[in-house]
């Protein structure tokens, strides 16, 4: 029986941030309903430019989703039949998915233990003659070593291709991921940092041909209308979403901000039985997720959930391990990392609207559970 006063506690709680910004909202999706213009429109392009100053690059192209600016970066980037393009097996699906989807090869490096990402000492080792690209994932917020990662594509003549899909106003070493890369992709997905209401996406890039590319490969090919230099396909972002977006990109900082602050209180507070991740004092991580780490992580869920309290395992099966991607014949075993993480990792609810009251009332019951099961 739950001791939860506070009902549900959701992962993130979209219907309490809606409650902050509702006005404002309300008044910008009329401004699209009056205006007639629903797709490629005024708002987009808006959005594409703030967006794109906002992660410190040259041109931003909105699309239909987070999958979609992977594999349309893909494709910008001539990546087909015959290519490798080396990623993590530790990550959404989506990331591996585009890769086949295109016709190439994904070639799977395991992680670091420490953040979840692309450990760049192993990507070497991973690189054939026909590796063309590396797929870097920003896991739930949190860079990955680009220094490392650049300097090896620099060395290969390899394209970059970041998944920041989880990492929007993330940092590296003062830069914002997105544009660090050749490409960055973003997802806007109704639960990200930057959350439309439905699905979104948008994809970065300070080349001027790759900007092009993309913006005519996203509308089917075609730069004039009817006019089609290539095969392409139908992903645009339409003007309601960005309609959205723009006045969640206005709190955005505000929101990261107030997510670090949970993050910290966090870490300071659950019990040190747990692996927990560090905070630091830069925007090295913007904590789309916090994820803790122990061994009795099933059981941590059951009891959660008892208590009215949402937590969600991101990712429970590797992808080197999903039936779908059986074909490339890895086997368990092959990233001993990716594979424990798997069976250890949690996520627990964080959101820019979590208040303290229900914060603490989730970190006691997290730490009740391990006094009595340490």
């Amino acid at each position: 029986m739950s001791n939860n006063t506070f009902n549900q506690i959701p992962m993130v709680d979209l219907k309490e941030e809606l409650t902050l910004i509702r006005t404002p909202i309300l008044e910008m999706v009329t401004e699209v309903l009056n205006s007639g213009e629903y797709i490629l429109g005024e708002k987009g392009e808006k959005l594409e430019k703030l967006v794109a100053e906002y992660v410190e690059a040259s041109y931003g192209i909105g699309v239909a989703n987070g999958t979609d600016a992977l594999q349309l970066s893909l494709m910008a980037l001539d990546i087909g039949p015959g290519d490798d393009v080396i990623t993590t097996p530790f990550t959404f699906f989506a990331t591996g998915e585009t890769i086949a989807q295109v016709g190439a090869q994904p070639i799977f490096v395991d992680i670091e233990e420490a953040n979840y990402n692309m450990d760049p000492s192993k990507i070497e080792e991973a690189i054939t003659q026909n590796t063309k690209a590396i797929i870097i994932v920003h896991l739930n917020g949190k860079s990955a070593n680009m220094k490392e990662i650049m300097a090896i594509a620099n060395k290969y003549n390899l394209r970059v291709i970041e998944d920041a899909c989880q990492a929007i106003g993330t940092e590296y070493d003062g830069s914002r991921v997105g544009a660090i890369g050749d490409i960055g992709c973003f997802s806007f997905f109704p639960s990200k940092n930057l959350g439309a209401f439905g699905d979104a996406g948008l994809v970065t890039t300070n080349h001027k041909a790759l900007y092009e590319k993309i913006s005519q490969l996203r509308n089917h090919g075609s730069e004039k209308k009817y006019q089609h230099s290539s095969i392409g396909m139908n992903s645009r972002l339409d003007e309601l979403q960005a309609a959205i977006l723009l006045v969640k990109l206005y709190y955005l900082d505000i929101f990261l901000h107030k997510r670090k602050e949970v993050a910290r209180r966090y870490t300071e507070k659950l019990n040190n039985l747990l692996k927990k991740p560090p905070i630091s004092e830069n925007r090295e991580h913007t904590f789309h997720q916090y994820c803790i780490e122990l061994d009795k992580r099933d059981e941590l869920v059951s009891e959660l959930k008892n208590n009215g309290i949402a937590s969600a395992i991101y990712y429970p099966i590797p992808l080197h391990l999903q039936q779908a991607f059986h074909y490339l014949h890895y086997k368990k075993g092959d990233f001993p990392i990716a594979e424990k993480t798997a069976e250890k990792i949690l996520a627990l609810p964080i959101s820019p609207t979590l208040s303290f009251q229900k914060q603490d009332y989730i970190i006691s019951t997290v730490n009740k559970f391990l006094e009595n099961n340490g």
